[in-house]
């Protein structure tokens, strides 16, 4: 079995934002879906990303940058099918670690130290930070089924809740796991 893979979900029709905040640039210059990409791909390099539209900027974006995309055309329907989607275009692994393209503060070492958990195909495993659950979230093997099976906009939540005893909560120094960018405003405390 080959070793785990990041999948990064990047199909997202930024609503609340009001445009599409992948391609909003951070301080240093650098894409917000870039970002990511770049901090999930330092800590597994096998990655790949889910995307609504095979033309659309983003996807030419991380293309640009050598990372694999692949085009969910349900995208509409929600996280889960995004969810599924990547699971599907890398398979069979030893798991997924699950990814979003609006948080890029997380730390490489921090989804390195998820992904490890991996070695265990039972395993659910997701940081914690200030006593809250953060991402990504990490799938062993054991969930391909039920991955595959998603659709909808509630994720992966229902898999996480049905095997809450699997889930290994692993605590981090790294804020960045509860960081996402869901308005314009989320990005003024960056600047």
């Amino acid at each position: 079995m080959s070793r785990p893979v990041g999948v990064l979900l990047a199909a997202g029709q930024s609503r609340r934002f009001g445009s599409d905040k992948l391609l909003r640039p951070l301080p240093d210059g650098t894409p917000l879906a870039l970002a990511a990409a770049a901090n999930l791909r330092l800590a597994l390099p096998d990655t790949v990303a889910v995307v609504a539209h095979a033309d659309a900027a983003v996807a030419g974006l991380l293309r640009a940058a050598g990372i694999p995309v692949v085009v969910n055309a349900g995208a509409e329907a929600g996280m889960g099918s995004s969810i599924a989607c990547g699971v599907r275009a890398r398979d069979p692994v030893a798991g997924w670690v699950i990814a979003l393209a609006d948080m890029p503060f997380i730390r490489p070492d921090t989804i390195a130290a998820i992904a490890a958990t991996l070695a265990d195909e039972h395993v659910i495993a997701a940081p914690g930070y200030a006593g809250r659950r953060g991402h990504p979230v990490a799938f062993g093997r054991a969930y391909r089924d039920a991955l595959l099976k998603l659709d909808g906009d509630v994720g992966a939540r229902g898999i996480v809740q049905a095997h809450a005893d699997r889930l290994c909560l692993m605590p981090t120094d790294d804020p960045g796991v509860l960081r996402d960018i869901d308005r314009p405003a989320d990005l003024e405390t960056v600047l």
